[in-house]
C-alpha cells in the first residue's frame, strides 16, 4: 500500500502539474510556431552571425497562408512591427522616441498569450476597415496620463502625427529579451499597412494549436501550404523556417522524465521491502496451515492445487494492498489539482503499472512459499500438530 501510494500518488502528481503548466503555458502562446524567412550560420570568422537567405514574407504571402491554412484547432496570427522609435503624445506629456508600434489582426492578442487589462480589442469593423484606434502598453499610460486607467479609455493620442483613439490598455507583462510589450502600442493591421507599409515590408507568421502534442503534425502541414504560396518547386529547399516555442515545456517534462524515473525506482524498494514481509506472511500462512494442506492432500489436491492455491493468496493479499495504496496516490493528486488550482486527469496508466507491478510482487513473494506448502509430505502434513 505504502509503495504504490508513493508510486501512483507522485506520479500523479506530476502529471498534473504538468498538465497545468501545459494549460498555463498554451495561455501565454507556448503552444505556438513561427513562420519566417529561412537565415544560414556564417563562419566563425563573423562570429557566429545570422544570414537571412530567404526572402521576407509579403503581406499577400501572410494572408494567402492564414486562408489556406486550416489544421483542426489552429488559429493564425499575422502581424508586423510597423514602428521601433515612435513617440506618443497626449497634450504636452509625450514618451521617449523608442515605443513600438505593432499592427495586428483579430488572432494576435490569444496566440501571443497578451490579455487587455482596461477597456477591449479592436472590433471586426475597425480590423476590417484600419480604423484609428490604438491599444496601449502599461508603461506608455503610467508615462503620459496621471489619471485612472479607466479615465483613459476613449482619449486620443497622438502617434508620429496621427490621431488615435484609446479603446484598451494591456495588463502588465514586464519585458522579455524579445520584446516589451508594455512600451509598446496595437494597431489594426490594415490600418498601419495604410501608412507604414513599404516595398518588401516583412510581416510575421503565428500559428496556434490548442495541445502540443499536435506541434508536429502542425508544423508538416504548415510547411507544405507555405511552400505552396511561396510557389516553390519540389526540388527547391525551403527558404523558410519554423521555430517552435515550446522548448521551456520540453525542458520541464525531460526534467520531470528523471523525477519519474527516480520515482519509480524509490517505490520498487518500498515494494522490495513490501516483498520480504509479504514473503514472510506467506510462510507463516503455510506453517499454520500445514493440517490443512495434509487433509487437502489426502482428499485428492495435487501439488500444482496447492501452488496455485498459494500463488492466488499471495497475488490477492498484494492486490489488495495495492488498491488502497492506487486509491490513496488518486487522491493524493485530487487534491494537488485543487491547490494549484490545476485539472486533475485519471492516471490510468499508472494505475495499469501499479497492477502490474501488485502481481509481479505477489508472484514472486508468493512462489517460495507456495513451492514449500506443495512439497509438504501429506502423512507427515496430517500428524502437524
Amino acid at each position: 500500500m505504502v509503495g504504490i501510494t508513493a508510486l501512483v500518488g507522485i506520479l500523479t502528481a506530476i502529471d498534473t502539474m504538468l498538465y497545468s503548466i501545459n494549460d498555463n503555458f498554451s495561455s501565454i502562446g507556448a503552444n505556438s510556431f513561427k513562420i519566417r524567412p529561412s537565415y544560414e550560420s556564417l563562419k566563425s570568422n563573423r562570429h557566429g552571425r545570422r544570414k537571412k537567405i530567404g526572402d521576407n514574407i509579403s503581406f499577400r504571402q501572410a494572408n494567402q497562408f492564414k486562408k489556406k491554412y486550416n489544421f483542426s484547432g489552429a488559429k493564425t496570427t499575422i502581424f508586423t512591427n510597423y514602428l521601433f522609435d515612435s513617440t506618443i503624445k497626449y497634450g504636452d506629456k509625450k514618451t521617449n522616441p523608442n515605443k513600438k508600434v505593432i499592427g495586428i489582426d483579430d488572432n494576435y492578442m490569444e496566440i501571443s498569450g497578451i490579455e487587455i487589462g482596461v477597456g477591449r480589442f479592436f472590433n471586426n469593423s475597425e480590423l476590417r476597415d484600419g480604423m484609428h484606434k490604438v491599444i496601449l502598453g502599461n508603461g506608455i499610460v503610467k508615462k503620459i496620463f496621471k489619471v485612472k486607467k479607466e479615465k483613459v479609455i476613449g482619449k486620443i493620442v497622438d502617434i508620429n502625427g496621427y490621431k488615435y483613439k484609446i479603446i484598451g490598455i494591456m495588463k502588465e507583462q514586464g519585458s522579455n529579451k524579445n520584446s516589451n510589450v508594455d512600451q509598446s502600442a496595437l494597431i489594426p493591421l490594415l490600418n498601419g499597412k495604410r501608412y507604414y507599409h513599404f516595398e518588401n515590408k516583412a510581416y510575421s507568421l503565428n500559428v496556434g494549436i490548442r495541445s502540443s502534442l499536435q506541434m508536429e503534425d502542425a508544423i508538416s502541414k504548415a510547411t507544405g501550404v507555405f511552400r505552396n504560396v511561396r510557389k516553390l518547386n519540389i526540388k527547391d529547399k525551403n527558404d523558410f523556417e519554423i521555430t517552435k516555442s515550446d522548448n521551456i515545456l520540453k525542458m520541464l517534462k525531460d526534467a520531470t522524465f528523471k523525477i519519474r524515473f527516480a520515482t519509480i525506482a524509490i517505490a520498487l524498494i518500498t515494494l522490495l521491502g513490501a516483498a520480504i514481509g509479504l514473503m514472510n506472511i506467506m510462510l507463516v500462512m503455510v506453517s499454520e496451515r500445514t493440517r490443512e494442506i495434509g487433509i487437502r492432500k489426502s482428499i485428492g489436491a495435487t501439488n500444482k492445487h496447492i501452488l496455485t492455491q498459494f500463488l492466488t493468496e499471495s497475488v490477492i493479499i498484494s492486490q489488495i494492498g495495492g488498491l488502497l495504496g492506487i486509491i490513496f496516490g488518486v487522491v493524493i493528486g485530487i487534491v494537488l489539482a485543487h491547490y494549484i488550482d490545476g485539472q486533475f486527469r485519471m492516471p490510468w496508466a499508472w494505475i495499469g503499472l501499479a497492477i502490474v507491478i501488485n502481481t509481479i510482487v505477489g508472484l514472486l513473494s508468493g512462489v517460495y512459499p507456495a513451492m514449500k506448502a506443495a512439497k509438504l509430505d501429506p502423512i507427515e502434513s496430517l500428524r502437524y500438530e
